[in-house]
């Protein structure tokens, strides 16, 4: 596993523990106001993409889950996979066909992901901002966006 990182918009080190905790706390506040039930292998999903800072592929959650006694079978780690994803609790990332845990639970946004090359570290961003000049200058509406960007972060570039 990398070095505890912030998901957020940089790769700042920060107090791993609370950042899992605080975001373990925003997952519930969403799926109570959203009247959705976040199961313990749901739960367990989103904690190990917590855990990670980095992408993980279904099969990866898989092996964590199975290990840990909570199914061995893909459907379970998919099915939580696919909750965390519609409830806006995690992103799946196209180009490694992997998933991250959401920064930002609960708001309407449209997020870009910078990727280290090196490392696998996942930042989530913001895109909207970034297109919203050339969309309107366009006379384009943006319904939704997809960015990913690949790169090496500070961590690994000092190296």
């Amino acid at each position: 596993m990398s070095a505890p990182r912030s998901n957020g918009s940089d790769f700042e080190a920060h107090d791993h523990g609370v950042c899992v905790r605080d975001a373990l706390v925003s997952a519930e506040a969403v799926c109570a106001e959203q009247s959705l039930r976040l199961t313990p292998v749901r739960r367990r999903t989103l904690e190990i993409l917590l855990e990670a800072h980095e992408a993980m592929g279904a099969y990866d959650v898989l092996a964590r889950l199975d290990a840990e006694g909570l199914g061995s079978k893909p459907p379970v780690a998919y099915r939580a996979l696919s909750f965390l994803v519609d409830a806006g609790l995690a992103h799946r990332i196209e180009r490694l066909n992997a998933f991250v845990a959401c920064t930002h639970p609960g708001s309407d946004h449209d997020p870009a992901f910078l990727i280290c090359n090196s490392c696998g570290t996942v930042a989530e961003g913001e895109a909207r901002d970034a297109l919203a000049p050339s969309a309107v200058a366009a006379g384009f509406e943006i319904e939704q966006t997809v960015v990913e960007a690949t790169g090496i972060c500070p961590a690994c570039k000092d190296v």
